[in-house]
């Protein structure tokens, strides 16, 4: 198995000693988790979107190159690129850059994101996000694989021989779609024959299962192998103790703080307080035999190779902590039990341009 660590730079007053950060120590604070994940082995460093409080998130281009410059090896992940509300000639341009920038670690996951406020700021309906998503992605899959490019749709202005500049460093860009709640989102990913990213947050395991084995099964209907089918998933949330009776007394403060928030209760979790989340739902927070168990149940159902986790909202302290438990107690056993077929080669094909 593989790991990456993700932020969606959720900045709020940290729930146990009420500390608050300026937005500039909140840009640090990431700049020094993405550090501090390569050296700790993490094979990937991703960077959410989101566009309204308590989010700054709002330039993962931007911010994922101020990462490559402080990293050398550690793939770049947008986790996600709302890519249903932005103009693929400006992401074809900007991630293209940051492709270079970076020496070829960028991975682009795209959706259509959770967090409804992004609509009415980019000029389209929520009703329309699907068809917006599908006809975008088409676009900047030939921007970025065409020269002179000609189209016309709904969502933009037409082009007329067109070329994006840059060119990406990489011959292909690797693309993940999102997929939280909708079969649009799996039906998109089999229809190109690319891996999905499960967010595997806010719902029970059988919610996000039958998302992925929908996606097998619409593989092979485009003439995919779904035996080569490659599947990331999140992991709720991650909180390692000597026992799970400590983690879940250490961690409770800040799952009450984050599902205070009116973005969890956008996601409407079924899940009714800590423990449910822990017995039902993904969330790690436990002893390391807990949490490598329950890794392993996951995987039994999902088939994913990728594991992202996250520790925005913790103390810098316990963000340390966390991250040298996870690397030294779960990884190491996870990438013995777990065959990967992704991220293998260091070596990155170039485009001839």
């Amino acid at each position: 198995m593989k790991f990456a660590l993700f932020t969606l730079m959720m900045n709020i007053p940290n729930a146990v000693t009420g500390e608050s950060w300026t937005t500039q120590q909140k840009f640090q604070n990431v700049l020094k988790q993405a550090v501090l994940a390569e050296k700790l082995g993490f094979d990937a460093y991703g960077v959410g979107e989101r566009h309204g409080k308590p989010f700054i998130s709002s330039s993962p281009p931007v911010v994922l190159t101020a990462v490559a410059a402080q990293t050398s090896s550690i793939r770049l992940l947008t986790t996600v690129t709302v890519l249903s509300v932005l103009d693929p000639v400006r992401v074809a341009e900007d991630y293209a850059t940051l492709d270079h920038l970076s020496g070829g670690r960028l991975e682009l996951i795209i959706g259509k994101g959770n967090d409804p406020r992004h609509y009415p700021l980019f000029g389209i309906s929520e009703e329309e996000q699907w068809d917006s998503l599908s006809e975008r992605y088409a676009l900047l899959k030939r921007l970025w694989n065409e020269e002179n490019v000609t189209w016309e749709g709904r969502f933009r202005t037409p082009l007329h021989h067109v070329t994006t500049e840059p060119r990406p460093y990489q011959q292909s860009i690797p693309v993940w779609h999102g997929s939280a709640s909708s079969t649009r989102s799996t039906e998109l990913a089999a229809q190109y024959g690319e891996p999905i990213f499960s967010s595997n947050t806010f719902h029970p395991q059988a919610k996000y299962k039958a998302l992925i084995d929908h996606y097998r099964e619409r593989l092979a209907y485009y003439g995919h192998d779904p035996k080569q089918a490659v599947v990331g998933a999140g992991a709720g949330r991650l909180y390692l103790a000597d026992t799970s009776e400590e983690a879940v007394k250490r961690y409770r403060p800040y799952y009450d703080a984050f599902n205070a928030t009116a973005s969890a209760q956008h996601n409407q979790s079924p899940f009714k307080d800590l423990e449910d989340n822990i017995k039902n739902g993904p969330a790690l927070v436990g002893s390391k035999e807990f949490v490598i168990e329950k890794i392993l149940n996951y995987h039994e159902a999902y088939g994913n190779q990728v594991l992202s986790i996250s520790v925005d909202g913790l103390t810098e302290a316990e963000q340390l902590e966390q991250l040298e438990r996870f690397a030294e107690d779960i990884m190491p056993v996870l990438r013995r039990e777990i065959p990967s077929s992704i991220w293998n080669k260091q070596e990155v094909a170039v485009a001839e341009r």
